[in-house]
């Protein structure tokens, strides 16, 4: 996968802190945003399968027969690196918004 993540891969990267099935998936993105992003069902699993070739996640069974998806170690590094990037530009934008204010 690029550097960058995509906010569809961010978001999903960021709620599987927390392992997750895949509706729990959507509805916690809706949530988290305040309704600002919702990811369909068609976009969530592309990025899904995506992200297991990448190997950022995997994929286990429950009793229910849920899928639950998982990040794993090297997903957790990718998320991490996007969120220092994130706050890179964020830092920036600030800053040049404030001094140009005036």
């Amino acid at each position: 996968m690029d550097d960058a993540l995509s906010d569809s891969v961010y978001a999903i990267l960021l709620v599987l802190l927390n392992p997750q099935h895949g509706y729990g998936i959507m509805k916690e993105i809706s949530e988290i945003t305040t309704g600002a992003m919702k990811i369909g069902p068609s976009s969530m699993y592309t990025n899904l399968k995506k992200l297991q070739k990448a190997d950022f996640i995997t994929l286990t069974e429950n009793s229910d027969r849920k899928k639950v998806y998982h990040i794993t170690a090297k997903g957790r590094a990718a998320l991490e690196k996007d969120v220092q990037r994130r706050r890179l530009f964020y830092e920036a934008g600030a800053a040049l918004l404030a001094k140009n204010s005036r």
